[in-house]
């Protein structure tokens, strides 16, 4: 039977989630009485995560398809290697450390049978650090001026979406996808709700202080030239103000004659001007890596394996064929390129 949700969910170092995540996914979408599946994606796990995917396939295999890769490539490789692999025509991601409750997934199935085809989740009383939630405000901000991209919690990756949004972020093959706000740019009438918000079952967060940096920068570099429009306008009225001192040196040094005690001034004044330089050339140089890893071409990610019933189900895409189609654990050379 060709499922009609698909659920994909990236694991890194997850193995003491696992378990309690099939304890209160699958109950859920049992009862929910439509067909689904549950695509998860190891993402280059260390622990014994796929030891306990293996098993969690052979306990419901008419359901669980895992997706295996070579190595860590990072969340949002790993999710758009479950959405190549997708057959349900309602397409729900869900992060494994159970901070948002698989419970919730049928409040956002709900509002896409009410004819929306994305909908966002809003964590509604964050159990995180005081020191993300101030990140994640600011990057907020941020992101809304600067993208003009409207969308609350672009942290929260329970959310759900129509097949042929899926469909056109796969299409879209950028090498750094951000595929929370390419959904949102994509989508024609996407809405948002609150969900839940728990503790972490059993790991830590994988993403640090840099890590989030980092998201931010490809959100930022990734939708909007403005980092560089604002620049340029820095530019320019600093290239004004420096016009102005010039000319005011020169005057004080005619009407006053040398002086001695204005060199630390200018040395200020130069560090400055440099600083911004600087800061310049690093915003330039995100647009530039960009760039760079569009036109290299590499593989995105390269998948080592895929469990699943060895039977193809009608409706499966054509690049689902083949290799893919197999129950036993086999190597799978295609790679996804960006």
């Amino acid at each position: 039977m060709t499922p009609y949700i698909s659920i994909v969910i990236p694991v890194y170092n997850e193995e003491k989630t696992l378990p309690i995540m099939f304890g209160r996914l699958i109950p859920v979408m049992d009862a929910y009485g439509k067909p689904y599946e549950v695509i998860f994606v190891n993402d280059g796990s260390k622990d014994g995560s796929q030891k306990v995917l293996a098993e969690l396939f052979n306990k419901r295999p008419d359901v669980i398809r895992v997706v295996q890769f070579m190595r860590n490539y990072g969340q949002h490789p790993a999710i758009m290697a479950g959405f190549e692999h997708v057959r349900g025509e309602v397409v729900v991601t869900l992060d494994c450390d159970l901070q948002n409750p698989p419970e919730d997934i049928p409040k956002l199935l709900k509002l896409i049978e009410e004819g929306h085809d994305v909908v966002g989740g809003i964590r509604a009383d964050r159990q995180d650090l005081a020191w993300r939630k101030a990140v994640s405000r600011f990057s907020n901000i941020v992101r809304k001026y600067i993208t003009n991209i409207n969308m609350t919690d672009h942290g929260c990756m329970l959310r759900a979406y129509r097949r042929h949004i899926v469909d056109q972020i796969v299409e879209c093959g950028d090498a750094s996808p951000f595929i929370t706000a390419l959904s949102q740019s994509l989508a024609a009438n996407p809405t948002e709700i609150e969900v839940g918000h728990e503790e972490r079952a059993a790991v830590e967060s994988n993403y640090n202080l840099y890590k989030l940096i980092r998201y931010n920068f490809d959100l930022m570099t990734g939708f909007s030239l403005v980092p560089l429009q604002l620049f340029t306008i820095i530019g320019m009225a600093l290239s004004a103000a420096s016009l102005l001192l010039v000319v005011y040196m020169i005057l004080r040094r005619i009407f006053v004659g040398p002086e001695a005690e204005g060199v630390f001034t200018l040395f200020a004044i130069m560090f400055f001007l440099i600083s911004v330089t600087m800061t310049g050339l690093g915003i330039v140089g995100e647009y530039v890596g960009r760039i760079y890893m569009e036109v290299r071409k590499r593989p995105r990610y390269m998948v080592k394996q895929v469990l699943e019933l060895s039977s193809p189900t009608e409706g499966q895409r054509p690049d689902e064929r083949g290799s893919q189609a197999t129950r036993s654990v086999a190597l799978d050379p295609r790679a996804r390129r960006g």
